[in-house]
């Protein structure tokens, strides 16, 4: 009989989180039927010789080359054959009975296409865990800093849905990808992770593939999920123009063009040019009150505008590795 649930690891340098992260996963799996992944981007710490030496029972798939996150799950997807399929940061960690109570919600409900969990930080703090789609509107309160300014409102806190009382559960766009349990039915049916998405957005399109195909995307409280990655790569404002800073944000951008190109059409051009020009008026507005936030907006603006470039207006997605 196949498993359950097929749990997938993609692993990038990080090794000792890894080392845990199975460990822990090993815990909460003990009764239930299962099969675990490991994908490793060709790390320099030693993490896939790790997995090889203390997990023999993990599926190990080294690649020789860093596929992102989106193929990296794929080469998994391609060998999994669980009812479920799991995905799971190697910096996330399942709190009791976290799985158990995410198959039971996929088995009570064929309509559930992929379901996740309440993210927490390593002290228990709130992390956005289900989300509305992207658009002009909401890349402008988030950009524009309204929606941090008025979480409990339900249309300027919409995207993150702050608004929202975390312990009720909901039908939702899109949540993130630190967990996710996905039906390998629908996952066969709408197709894997779009590999031009390197890093970024891949469970965006995932999750309005599998919306579009008729079935829902869920969030649960019940689920929780401690989630050590925080939120610094999530939002430009907080990236430091360090040269890892502004990889991250070069990533987050091609992303976003080849999103709103696959679903949105031209309306590519206009995400682009709403951030350029809100990056701009920060610029002047800080030129003389705050000299770094003005230099970042700038370095933002270049990068907004090498990204375009990139990928010709979201068009096509540069060679891998990025």
């Amino acid at each position: 009989m196949s498993a359950t649930v097929s749990v997938v690891i993609v692993s990038f340098n990080t090794r000792d989180l890894l080392r845990d992260c199975l460990a822990s996963l090993k815990t909460e799996c003990a009764e239930i039927s299962h099969e675990v992944f490991v994908v490793d981007n060709v790390s320099r710490d030693g993490s896939a010789d790790m997995v090889e030496q203390e997990f023999p029972e993990v599926h190990l798939i080294r690649s020789d080359q860093n596929l992102g996150f989106a193929a990296a799950n794929n080469r998994a997807f391609a060998r999994a054959s669980a009812q479920y399929v799991v995905l799971l940061n190697s910096d996330a960690f399942l709190r009791t009975d976290a799985l158990r109570n995410a198959i039971a919600h996929m088995d009570s409900d064929i309509a559930i296409g992929l379901g996740g969990a309440r993210l927490v930080g390593r002290h228990g703090e709130w992390q956005p865990s289900a989300r509305l789609f992207p658009s002009l509107l909401n890349d402008f309160l988030t950009l524009s800093g309204l929606s941090a300014k008025h979480p409990k409102s339900r249309f300027f806190g919409r995207f993150d849905r702050t608004w929202a009382d975390e312990g009720q559960p909901a039908e939702v766009d899109w949540v993130p990808g630190a967990f996710s349990i996905i039906r390998r039915s629908v996952l066969e049916r709408v197709g894997y992770f779009d590999e031009r998405f390197f890093l970024y957005y891949e469970e965006v399109d995932l999750c309005r593939r599998i919306k579009s195909a008729g079935y829902t995307v869920c969030y649960w409280p019940d689920v929780v999920v401690v989630h050590l990655g925080g939120e610094s790569s999530k939002k430009v404002e907080t990236l430091t123009m360090s040269k890892s800073g502004a990889q991250l944000a070069l990533w987050r951008m091609r992303s976003e063009f080849l999103y709103y190109r696959k679903h949105h059409g031209s309306m590519a051009w206009w995400a682009k040019e709403l951030e350029m020009g809100w990056h701009r008026i920060r610029a002047r507005k800080n030129k003389m009150a705050d000299a770094a936030k003005a230099e970042e907006s700038r370095a933002i603006v270049k990068l907004l505008a090498r990204a375009w470039q990139d990928t010709a207006g979201g068009l096509i997605s540069p060679a891998r590795p990025w």
